[in-house]
């Protein structure tokens, strides 16, 4: 296959990149590499696969320059985007102009240059908003839980989305992600709409404003200082990106079944955690105590959101595979041996 990433360089997309390359397929990784760690990811890729990936230096909110390299690819994996909910309250229009045009942008390349090839689309559970937080909870030592035993799996598609308290983030995603299942349905085209909670491994920068596991850890290792906003016990089910780029794959075998659908996507009821308990991890795998603070709770956080990954799970045969005890080791090992990018 021929598939054009964009934000090929990031960390969903550079592992994307990377697995798809080693199974032979032809890659073209399109980025900005305006975010932090990009380039390094691009470095490593290159490294690594050579010709096999061409580079394209490109906005997605260049529709002239995203539509040529649209033209001959069977598929389009887009997983560009503005990430934080802190800058997209900073900046909306940036935020607005790069989520919901640029998503806009690549179906508008698609539908009048490729019509044929595959969209896959990375939404997020911000689509849900403050609904998930009107769930009543149950308050435990480390985390909260929900009380509903309809809940027990996780959050359905089926969920509403219409509240208020998206944030400009979550509304940007979710108007991207209107249009990506309008696309679908008004001109045919092959789309599917992953909405995505807490994916974390690998060559991710994480940061105070999005990543939080890689955040966690860079910090933790390196005494850099790590503030908890809320009490921590705040909920989210997490999912490595090995068992995403699975996913992927599975998604493009099966793209005539399962056109036009949307999936809850993470680790499941299986592979949750609470940012409190993490730091508990981590204290017990890096031999160390770990000092933090806390702050105010950010806007429009859900306290628990869980991806109830059942429709995936039939539709596409997938379900995650690492847990994230071994994902959290394998992503300390990954930040040691590449110290000289944190400090």
């Amino acid at each position: 296959m021929k598939i054009l990433i964009t934000g090929g360089a990031g960390f969903i997309g550079s592992n994307l990149a990377s697995h798809f390359a080693s199974k032979g397929d032809e890659i073209i990784a399109y980025d900005s590499l305006l975010r932090e760690g990009t380039k390094y990811n691009l470095d490593w890729l290159k490294r690594l696969y050579g010709g096999k990936i061409k580079f394209v230096q490109g906005d997605i909110r260049d529709f002239d320059l995203l539509k040529q390299y649209v033209k001959d690819v069977d598929a389009i994996v887009h997983t560009a985007g503005q990430v934080a909910v802190t800058s997209s309250i900073k900046n909306p229009r940036e935020d607005f102009e790069i989520n919901a045009l640029g998503t806009l942008n690549v179906l508008e390349a698609v539908r009048t240059a490729n019509k044929d090839a595959a969209v896959i689309f990375f939404s997020t559970n911000k689509v849900y908003g403050n609904n998930v937080n009107k769930i009543p909870l149950v308050e435990r030592k480390t985390r909260y839980e929900f009380a509903d035993p309809k809940y027990k799996l996780g959050i359905p598609e089926d969920f509403p989305t219409d509240a208020s308290e998206h944030t400009p983030y979550g509304v940007s995603k979710y108007v991207a992600d209107l249009y990506v299942r309008d696309y679908a349905t008004v001109y045919g085209l092959s789309t599917i709409t992953f909405r995505c909670s807490c994916m974390y491994g690998i060559r991710q920068f994480g940061n105070e404003d999005q990543g939080w596991v890689a955040h966690f850890i860079i910090s933790s290792i390196f005494d850099k200082p790590l503030t908890i906003y809320g009490d921590g016990k705040q909920v989210r089910d997490i999912l490595f990106a090995e068992d995403v780029n699975k996913l992927v794959e599975l998604a493009l075998t099966n793209i005539g079944k399962v056109k036009g659908e949307v999936f809850n996507i993470g680790g499941g009821s299986q592979n949750t955690i609470s940012l409190l308990e993490l730091i508990s991890m981590l204290e017990r795998k890096l031999n160390k105590t770990i000092s933090y603070s806390f702050s105010d709770w950010r806007p429009a956080d859900q306290k628990v959101y869980i991806s109830d990954i059942r429709k995936a799970e039939k539709l596409l045969g997938w379900k995650p595979l690492v847990k994230p005890e071994e994902g959290v080791e394998r992503l300390i090992k990954w930040v040691y041996e590449n110290k000289e990018l944190f400090v």
